[in-house]
């Protein structure tokens, strides 16, 4: 079938740039659309946002060539600590690290970190410069395409007046994907009446990459290790999840009493004095999943397909999943001479990840709700779960696994 490329990817964020670069790798002519500039700089004055990417991601991202490609070095996390304040305020609870559950080297294979801290900054001058040096990948950014499916064929309009062909396009184009309407795909949204608020934060001592979760009842509580920068050795960026009226009054408050109420919910860990270093930020909380992850000539990826709660820490990680699994799909269909849009293949991909991807998003909603209430009955059984964990080592170390992505 005669076609302009075998491949367009609409959108070059972190799940697109990294699918393209790893296809493109093997002899795939791609066009990868992005609506946003790319630059090969990290931003000087970032806004904070930071990526929690399990350690069976790296590989990928090495292959890929953008690992490598990091500006900047990525903070390893070593030792992680959830600690349930059980239905009580932090300022009541007095509930400590040696309380909970703690997950340290000995629990990883081979000493390995849990995952990478790596700050959205970082990661896009990395994905552009690797962008930039890969043959026979065509990329348009600032760019944008209109897009017109048949059974033969899928066809682009770029906002150049140009018009190319492809065998297939791959949704990457986030939560609210504009191909995935187009498509008619259905989308169930499943909202939490939540808001998370990220901010960074400088502290007076090492945080020794470890990273924190609290279960409040009000939601989630996280710290997560951020790497040194010249004008702060010691950084954390935190996630603190609670009702739109309470995050609202939190970013209001003065640096210092913002300061104590974090504080409260480090659970006893050490990090000195606190110090704002940045803005805040804020987003409204929900899950939500496509009804299907193909249609004519279409797949959907990434944000497209599945949107999880923040409370694991898995929603890019489900996206990078989808990659491998496209990664072997398309790499071994277009080395046998086949279709690319071949129905039958892109039915093969939603079988393949579709089910997975649900039992993930399943589990994060049951964890938000589990650990969001102070119910007496549920508290004791979440409680329970986390000293089984703690004291059962094999249970611990399989777990362990399945979160590193291994």
């Amino acid at each position: 079938m005669g076609t302009d490329y075998d491949l367009c990817i609409n959108g070059g964020g972190p799940i697109g740039a990294t699918l393209a670069c790893l296809l493109a790798q093997k002899g795939l002519r791609i066009l990868l659309l992005e609506r946003a500039p790319l630059s090969p700089t990290p931003a000087q004055n970032p806004d904070g946002r930071a990526y929690a990417l399990a350690e069976g991601v790296r590989p990928l991202l090495e292959e890929a060539g953008i690992w490598q490609a990091l500006p900047l070095s990525p903070q390893p996390i070593t030792t992680i600590h959830v600690t349930d304040s059980q239905g009580r305020i932090p300022s009541a609870s007095r509930s400590s690290i040696a309380d909970g559950l703690s997950f340290t080297g000995d629990d990883a294979p081979e000493g390995r970190p849990f995952g990478w801290m790596v700050e959205a900054h970082n990661l896009l001058a990395a994905i552009a410069r690797t962008l930039m040096a890969q043959p026979g990948l065509d990329v348009r950014a600032p760019a944008t395409g209109r897009f017109t499916f048949s059974p033969d064929s899928a066809r682009i309009t770029l906002d150049t007046g140009d018009t190319v062909t492809a065998s297939l396009v791959i949704a990457a184009d986030g939560r609210r994907s504009l191909l995935r309407e187009q498509a008619g795909i259905g989308l169930t949204r499943i909202p939490y009446h939540k808001v998370a608020l990220v901010s960074v934060l400088a502290h007076e001592k090492p945080h020794h990459g470890s990273a924190l979760e609290n279960f409040l009842p009000q939601g989630p509580f996280a710290r997560l290790p951020l790497p040194a920068t010249e004008a702060h050795p010691h950084r954390s960026a935190i996630v603190w999840t609670d009702r739109p009226e309470r995050i609202d009054h939190f970013t209001r408050l003065d640096a210092r009493s913002f300061a104590r109420l974090v504080q409260d919910r480090l659970c006893g860990e050490d990090l000195g004095a606190l110090e704002q270093a940045g803005t805040h930020w804020t987003y409204p909380l929900a899950s939500q999943y496509a009804h299907r992850y193909c249609a004519t000539r279409l797949l959907l990826a990434g944000d497209a397909a599945h949107g999880l709660h923040p409370v694991a820490g898995q929603g890019m990680n489900l996206g990078f999943r989808d990659v491998r699994t496209l990664n072997d799909l398309l790499g071994d269909a277009h080395a046998q001479g086949q279709d690319l849009g071949d129905p039958a293949l892109l039915r093969r991909y939603q079988h393949l990840s579709r089910p997975g991807n649900l039992a993930m998003l399943a589990g994060c909603d049951m964890m938000e709700r589990l650990f969001s209430t102070d119910m007496p009955l549920i508290r004791h059984a979440r409680h329970a779960g986390l000293m089984a964990l703690k004291r059962l080592p094999s249970l611990r170390h399989g777990f362990v696994q399945r979160a590193m992505g291994l």
